[in-house]
């Protein structure tokens, strides 16, 4: 809603994004970011364009209402559900998830998007990321499992010391009572998953939620019997997969050779 409205007294006065950027001391990109609600206004932003737009203290009345958030648009529905959970059941096929990153590899993660982030937007997106994971310390506790392919332990972003810090951290979420973590091994000749990656949720009202993550977006499943699907193929992936003892045994063993 703020962005529309900066977007709306802009455009009214016929001020062009650069222009407005030039006159408030803030980058394009920036004001870009701000019109399109990637990225909350900061410092002076708000009074500065107020003043320049002629708003009258209508951004400025707005702002005071403004809840910053530094996830994605199409990101921000999932993480509120996530937030309040009750049972959370994660696979992933290339990467440790979000939910287990480090802050280390969490930036290396973010490092790595294309088209690149400036450092302010990695900073801002590692510090949300860290919050997620304080699912874990909620009381009640949810119920969480994880499914990751092997690969996730051995493609060395970050680097090896990167790497090495991630595992360890992995096998300390491990030994918590509410949480299991398997690793799928690289030589089964079947497999369960391979359309991807899925996040499945029984929300705090006790309903099924299955969420799905794209190159350019993501979406909900929420239906029969496509959600019934998804829940049955990540029950045979974790019977695929190999035991959480077991698994924590091959984390232990490739940390020791980084």
């Amino acid at each position: 809603m703020f962005g529309s409205l900066l977007r709306f007294y802009r455009e009214r006065a016929g001020i062009s994004q650069e222009a407005l950027s030039l006159r408030i001391g803030f980058s394009k990109s920036q004001v870009a970011m701000v019109e399109r609600g990637e990225r909350p206004p900061k410092d002076r932003f708000v009074p500065s364009a107020d003043e320049v737009l002629g708003a009258q203290g209508a951004l400025l009345a707005i702002a005071k209402e403004l809840k910053a958030s530094h996830f994605p648009s199409w990101f921000q529905e999932y993480a509120e559900e996530e937030a309040k959970a009750a049972v959370v059941h994660w696979y992933e096929n290339h990467l440790v998830p979000g939910l287990l990153q480090t802050e280390a590899y969490a930036r290396a993660v973010f490092n790595c998007h294309c088209p690149p982030l400036d450092d302010e937007e990695v900073g801002d997106r590692v510090m949300t990321r860290l919050e997620r994971q304080k699912l874990f310390e909620r009381r009640p506790a949810p119920v969480v499992s994880f499914v990751l392919e092997q690969i996730a332990l051995t493609r060395p972003i970050g680097g090896s010391h990167v790497l090495k810090e991630q595992l360890h951290h992995v096998l300390s979420i491990a030994r918590l009572r509410n949480v299991e973590i398997q690793i799928m091994p690289p030589d089964r000749e079947t497999h369960a998953a391979l359309n991807g990656p899925m996040i499945l949720l029984d929300t705090a009202e006790r309903r099924q939620l299955a969420y799905i993550e794209g190159q350019n977006g993501s979406f909900f499943v929420d239906e029969q019997p496509h959600l019934g699907d998804l829940f049955a193929r990540y029950g045979i992936l974790r019977a695929q997969a190999l035991s959480p003892e077991e698994s924590a045994k091959l984390i232990e063993q490739v940390a020791d050779t980084l």
